[in-house]
C-alpha cells in the first residue's frame, strides 16, 4: 500500500516560508512531496538520478553528510570512521534505491528508535539550532547523489 507524505506538510514547489525562531528570521523550505511504498520510496526525490562521484564525496565529507560518524566503509583514506551503525560496504546489495531513499530521507519511518537523522525532514524535530530550522539537512539532489554512490557499493 503507497502512501503519500508532503514532508513539512505546507504543500508542494520549492517555495520558502521566513519564519521567526528565538528573534532570528528562518527560512523554511517547502519540500517536494514523495510516496512511501512498503519499505522504500521508489520515486526519486529529484525526478532524475544522481551522481556518484558528489554523491561519494558527500558521504565522505565531515561538514556536509556526517555519515562517517556513525557509519564505516570502503574509505581507506578516511581515518576514525563509526562503528555505531551498519557498514556501508556492500549497501547496494543488501538494499534497494528505494530503501535507500526511505532510509535517508527519515529512517525514523521503519525504525522509530533509530539514531539516524531524518535528513530530508523539517517538521516534528526538536532541538533544532535556529538557524537550521526549516531546512533540511541534505537538499533532494544530494541524497539522490547519496543514493547513486551507495548502489555501487556492491562487495
Amino acid at each position: 500500500m503507497a502512501e503519500y507524505f508532503r514532508p513539512g506538510a505546507m504543500g508542494a514547489g520549492t517555495a520558502a516560508l521566513v519564519l521567526m525562531a528565538g528573534g532570528i528570521a528562518v527560512r523554511a523550505e517547502t519540500l517536494p512531496p514523495y510516496t512511501v511504498v512498503g519499505d522504500a520510496i521508489p520515486a526519486s526525490l529529484t525526478g532524475t538520478g544522481g551522481n556518484p562521484e558528489r554523491g561519494r564525496a558527500i558521504v565522505v565529507n565531515r561538514q556536509v553528510g556526517l555519515c562517517l560518524l556513525c557509519h564505516s566503509g570502503p574509505f581507506p583514506e578516511e581515518r576514525f570512521q563509526g562503528t555505531l551503525a551498519p557498514d556501508l560496504k556492500g549497501a547496494g546489495l543488501r538494499s534497494s534505491e528505494g530503501q535507500l531513499r526511505l532510509r535517508i530521507v527519515d529512517a525514523s519511518r521503519l525504525k522509530p528508535d533509530t539514531i539516524m537523522p531524518p535528513y530530508y525532514r523539517i517538521d516534528g524535530l526538536v532541538r533544532v539550532a535556529p538557524l537550521f530550522q526549516g531546512k533540511p539537512v541534505l537538499t533532494a539532489e544530494q541524497i539522490e547523489d547519496v543514493i547513486a554512490f551507495l548502489v555501487t557499493l556492491r562487495e
